[in-house]
């Protein structure tokens, strides 16, 4: 049984950092860096949309809270979440249980700067900065469980990583 605090779990929203922060963490700690979208897609050996459209939404939330307890049932984990894991409460449990969790965030314009062009973020096809504000309020609270928010407009990664390292080593 590994203790709580073995693992970096990061969350928010698309384009706040999750991955590019994730990866310094891993080479600051030499802790092994999973991306949650990435490990889902590897087991399942189908794409995300591919998912969605096969097998659809339900299906890839089942899968997505089976791979995020097998993933925290290990230690020495910095885990990037994609932006909708945190939306049930199993998973909120799960992700406190197995370690630390930090909420990165950004404003809509910043998050419109690092991902608005992107042709991987479908939740932004259409009008991106409308979409962005949209999903923003949606899920204004959803990152409220985290131990530490830690806002990352204007700040490079390793700034980012440097706050969160603070907060983890304690």
């Amino acid at each position: 049984m590994h203790k709580a605090i073995d693992n970096i779990v990061l969350v928010g929203m698309m384009g706040t950092g999750k991955s590019t922060v994730g990866a310094l963490l891993a080479t600051e700690t030499g802790m092994r860096m999973v991306d949650l979208d990435e490990q889902i897609v590897l087991e399942a050996g189908l794409s995300i949309p591919e998912i969605f459209a096969d097998k659809g939404e339900a299906y890839f939330r089942d899968l997505e809270s089976e791979i995020l307890s097998k993933v925290l049932s290990q230690s020495g984990i910095i885990l990037s979440t994609g932006g909708g894991a945190v939306l049930r409460e199993a998973n909120r449990n799960v992700m406190l249980a197995g370690g630390k969790v930090f909420a990165l965030r950004a404003t809509a314009e910043e998050i419109l700067g690092r991902v608005g062009q992107d042709p991987n973020r479908p939740l932004l096809a259409g009008d991106a900065e409308q979409r962005i504000k949209i999903l923003l309020d949606e899920r204004k609270q959803a990152y409220d469980f985290a131990h530490y928010a830690i806002d990352t407009t204007g700040k490079d990664a390793a700034r980012v990583a440097v706050e969160i390292l603070t907060h983890y080593r304690g």
